[in-house]
């Protein structure tokens, strides 16, 4: 628990106001500040709970020796002046997961999945096993939830599911999970950490201060993943799609330990990367308990998670899917691996000056491509040099109208931009719910 402290909160997003409203209660003199200008009614509701709000662009200005803890919003970076002046002067600076961690009960059982891919999916899944078991199951993190939101409702012996991203990883040190699973590893947010190194050093910490007690689920097809655990002390346990592992596909049967769980017939989203998604989330549920007859009975029904190859409208024969939370190649990848029908790919967003060659292998299907954003053109040429359709437009729905009349019967229309929002959306969630209303108002 943090209290009687001095605190300065970078960032005014979601997470940052959360973690700032906690820590407001426990006798701590909390500052929170932000670039941009926020929202009349946040600002009043902030500063009616005793929190000081500053807007400002030179935040380093703030940063004195007077603070006990500096707490940064995960998209800002550790070079960013504040940051680095708060080093300079021993600050602590963590972030609201670090911070949420110190107060919760001791005996929580916490669950916590990265990786760069199948995160959300495979956290959305284990949530959803769990909570078929009679007891108090919570779901938080990078899925849209901040711990510190929820926190003070977690009791001594709860269960608590956590999607975490590499932002987040950077900045804890005291976390701690009892099972911790990476799903994969690929060369992405390398604009943010620098290099690939960097980055999956960041994600090997999702494994901090585990022991043999503890669990952690590892991905048998992908070698960066295998390499990067080999030293940890946890109990292993490995999956894999394609291979003999501890829990693996086989003649379309998922088997745990010798257990038949279920057949891949029975799963409503397909494709390997989903199964390997629900492997991580059946290992986790078995651990607690959880029957195949629950596993089987969400698994038949569960649709995907909003925002990740989403089934939005079936449209004179055309199928819309947003997958507006494909924020790099190897997400938009397997999108486009996800279909046998002919698609019409719309990309596009901030250009974080990554390129897209690693796309080409995977456009067997599509037979167009639209793009918007700052990478349009960049797009352009990629798509012209893979001897594809191509056509550049200044905004989403522009995109969307045209690949509408573009489409013919059985077609899929894939908003799957390969690009993080942040040129034109607060987040890809926002660009996500435009393009499903663009859709709804076809005709």
């Amino acid at each position: 628990m943090i209290e009687n402290s001095k605190i300065l909160v970078l960032g005014m997003a979601r997470s940052g106001t959360s973690v700032a409203k906690l820590l407001s209660k426990y006798k701590n003199e909390v500052i929170i500040t932000d670039i941009q200008e926020q929202e009349k009614s946040l600002i009043e509701e902030l500063n009616e709970l005793g929190i000081k709000t500053i807007i400002l662009n030179n935040q380093s200005d703030l940063v004195d020796e007077s603070y006990d803890y500096i707490i940064k919003n995960p998209a800002i970076r550790k070079d960013n002046p504040a940051v680095v002046k708060a080093k300079k002067l021993g600050i602590p600076v963590i972030n609201e997961l670090e911070v949420s961690f110190k107060f919760l009960p001791a005996d929580v059982q916490i669950i916590g999945i990265t990786g760069s891919n199948g995160k959300t999916t495979t956290t959305t899944i284990t949530y959803e096993f769990l909570k078929t078991l009679n007891k108090n199951v919570f779901l938080g993190g990078n899925i849209g939830i901040p711990l510190s939101s929820i926190v003070e409702n977690i009791k001594s012996g709860d269960i608590l599911v956590l999607e975490i991203s590499d932002h987040q990883l950077c900045d804890m040190y005291d976390f701690k999970t009892n099972i911790s699973a990476l799903t994969n590893l690929s060369e992405v947010h390398l604009d943010f950490h620098g290099n690939y190194e960097t980055y999956k050093n960041t994600k090997k910490k999702i494994f901090n201060h585990q022991t043999e007690k503890e669990v952690a689920i590892i991905n048998k097809e992908n070698d960066d993943s295998l390499n990067l655990v080999k030293n940890i002390t946890s109990s292993k346990i490995y999956f894999s799609s394609k291979k003999c592992a501890d829990i693996y596909v086989e003649n379309k049967k998922i088997i745990y330990k010798g257990q038949e769980i279920l057949n891949t017939d029975d799963i409503l989203i397909k494709g390997f990367h989903n199964y390997e998604n629900c492997m991580i989330a059946i290992v986790i549920a078995k651990h607690f308990g959880v029957s195949n007859e629950n596993i089987k009975n969400f698994l038949s029904t569960f649709t995907g998670v909003e925002h990740r190859l989403e089934f939005v409208k079936n449209l004179n024969g055309r199928k819309f899917y947003n997958d507006s939370k494909s924020t790099n190649n190897e997400s938009t990848s397997i999108a486009l691996d996800s279909f046998q029908e002919n698609i019409i790919l719309i990309m596009g967003g901030l250009d974080r000056n990554i390129p897209f060659d690693t796309l080409s292998s995977h456009l067997q299907n599509v037979k167009c491509i639209l793009s918007f954003g700052e990478t349009k053109e960049k797009i352009n040429e990629f798509a012209s040099k893979n001897h594809i359709t191509s056509m550049v437009f200044n905004s989403l729905e522009e995109a969307t109208i045209k690949a509408y009349e573009l489409s013919e019967k059985d077609d899929i229309i894939l908003l799957s931009p390969a690009c993080a929002s942040w040129d034109q959306y607060k987040d890809f969630e926002i660009r996500g719910k435009e393009f499903k209303e663009i859709v709804k108002k076809l005709i």
